[in-house]
C-alpha cells in the first residue's frame, strides 16, 4: 500500500446561526460555511449573511 499523498488538516469554529469558520493549512484565512435558500428554510433560519453550505463544497470539489 502507497503512502498517503496528503493529510487534510481543517480546524472548524462554529458561530452562531448556523455558520462555521473552517481553517485550512497552509492557508492563513478562514473559510465560511453557512446556509442559503433551501437549506436555511429547512432549518426554519434566516440568515444576516448567506455562505455557501458545506454540501456546496462537496459538490464543487467533486465537479471541479
Amino acid at each position: 500500500m502507497p503512502a498517503p499523498i496528503h493529510t487534510s488538516r481543517i480546524r472548524i469554529v462554529p458561530e452562531p446561526e448556523k455558520v462555521k469558520r473552517a481553517y485550512i493549512e497552509p492557508f492563513t484565512e478562514p473559510v465560511f460555511y453557512g446556509v442559503h435558500s433551501g437549506i436555511a428554510a429547512f432549518y426554519g433560519v434566516t440568515p444576516k449573511v448567506q455562505y455557501p453550505a458545506t454540501l456546496d463544497h462537496i459538490v464543487g470539489g467533486v465537479g471541479g
